[in-house]
């Protein structure tokens, strides 16, 4: 089933895609969904942040038949699929489309939906291990505007309240 270890790098370079190059505009959405973020939502962060997305994906290929597999594709999954809620959100916040939205909602949902009762069912995982590392993947809601709060925050040159 290299297909299935492969799927999260397919989806992710497809997803990419639609935010930056066809139809692209993320960027300048992002700045309007979240413009108390817009001096941190920069090209170098999206090509960082993306680049790690895209070697994390790989690796979830190259463990395919390692005991971390299972868990590190459950952990990617939970990073797309909380993304595309992210879009969705974004999309009904702003009333506008998001890029990305589309890939998020056709691909990343439904991949992780099948990929995760498939782990499940096949044994390859416990459900223990799969929530664990779905949340582990989710945590990415929270650590993206801390992230972005913090790069904000050193930008103005403001300091944390005590």
């Amino acid at each position: 089933m290299n297909w299935f270890y492969a799927a999260p790098l397919a989806c992710a370079i497809l997803h990419i895609t639609e935010e930056f190059f066809l139809p692209g505009g993320f960027a300048e959405w992002d700045r309007r969904y979240r413009p108390e973020f817009a001096g941190s939502i920069t090209s170098r962060l999206h090509i960082i942040v993306n680049v790690l997305l895209l070697v994390v994906c790989y690796d979830v290929f190259a463990t395919r038949e390692r005991p971390l597999g299972p868990l590190l594709w459950i952990t990617v999954a939970g990073i797309v699929f909380s993304n595309a809620l992210w879009h969705l959100r974004g999309a009904w916040k702003t009333r506008s489309y998001s890029p990305g939205m589309a890939t998020g909602t056709l691909l990343y949902i439904p991949m992780t939906v099948y990929g995760i009762t498939h782990l499940l069912r096949s044994g390859a995982t416990t459900p223990l291990t799969a929530l664990l590392g779905f949340a582990l993947g989710w945590s990415y809601l929270l650590i993206g505007p801390l992230m972005h709060r913090l790069r904000t925050r050193k930008a103005s040159g403001r300091k944390d309240p005590a």
